[in-house]
């Protein structure tokens, strides 16, 4: 059974085993450079505007909102002997049925023009690369899982394991 809620985490109650894959998708160093300088540039904006005390506290604001947010959206992939799990995310790999890797072309296709409105999506803009996993649950009607991944061969090696 997929556990997709997005309002809740996964079951911290629920044993999923020993990784057997393991995955975090962080910003990389451009968007931290981006960000970071929007960020300046508004803190240029206030201290131009008002003082060096409204900078200090806007900096130290954004900062905390800029690593919050960096957090917030580190993307988690993790598989184990029967689970696969992605970001809040849970399902047995015994109900996913068909997968396969994405190239960039690929996966632009399938989250855009050729996409499920049904499916659940865990996508990363900066991440170009993917993976697709059809569903076979009879309990719940999600046709597929669309997933960015920066190593999606090593994942696909991983789940081709008979021993799920």
């Amino acid at each position: 059974m997929a556990f997709s809620n997005r309002n809740s985490a996964r079951h911290a109650d629920l044993n999923y085993g020993t990784p057997l894959y393991s995955e975090k998708i962080r910003w990389p160093l451009w968007l931290w450079a981006f960000i970071l300088f929007l960020s300046a540039s508004i803190d240029l904006a206030i201290w131009a505007a008002l003082s060096s005390t409204a900078t200090i506290l806007t900096t130290v604001a954004s900062i905390a909102l800029i690593i919050y947010a960096n957090q917030m959206t580190t993307l988690r992939i993790t598989v184990t002997k029967g689970w696969f799990l992605v970001g809040p995310a849970a399902i047995e790999r015994a109900f996913i049925h068909n997968f396969r890797a994405l190239d960039s072309k690929a996966m632009r296709e399938v989250r855009g023009v050729g996409a499920d409105p049904a499916c659940y999506l865990e996508l990363r803009f900066w991440v170009p690369t993917g993976l697709k996993l059809e569903l076979r649950d009879p309990k719940d009607k999600t046709p597929y899982w669309l997933i960015s991944t920066n190593r999606a061969n090593e994942l696909l090696k991983i789940l081709n394991l008979a021993d799920h």
